[in-house]
């Protein structure tokens, strides 16, 4: 979740004309990494948890897309990108890591 944080602060600086794009879609899929993995873990099942945490790892994914993006278009710097690029990639391989330890 300080993840979460750390997308909200950086995107806290974009255009207020971003509000309801860019700035909107990379926090939604921020906030739906954690939340995927909270409901999964609510479930009856192994396999439901599992599940979920696809669905987590594919917001990742998108996230990863909307930031590239968003440094693209001169919304974060580079050096803004790279500690976000890289606390995503570790939350990608313990979501991987705990997927295969539930099997």
């Amino acid at each position: 979740m300080s993840f979460v944080k750390a997308v909200y602060q950086a995107t806290g600086k974009f255009p207020a004309s971003e509000n309801f794009g860019l700035t909107n879609q990379i926090r939604r899929s921020a906030v739906s990494i954690p939340s995927n993995i909270a409901e999964g873990q609510g479930r009856n099942s192994v396999k439901e948890f599992r599940q979920f945490l696809s669905f987590g790892l594919g917001s990742l994914a998108e996230l990863e897309t909307q930031l590239i993006i968003a440094k693209e278009i001169s919304y974060l710097t580079h050096e803004e990108l790279n500690p976000l690029l890289a606390n995503l990639d570790r939350i990608r391989k313990m979501i991987r890591s705990l997927s295969q330890k539930i099997n």
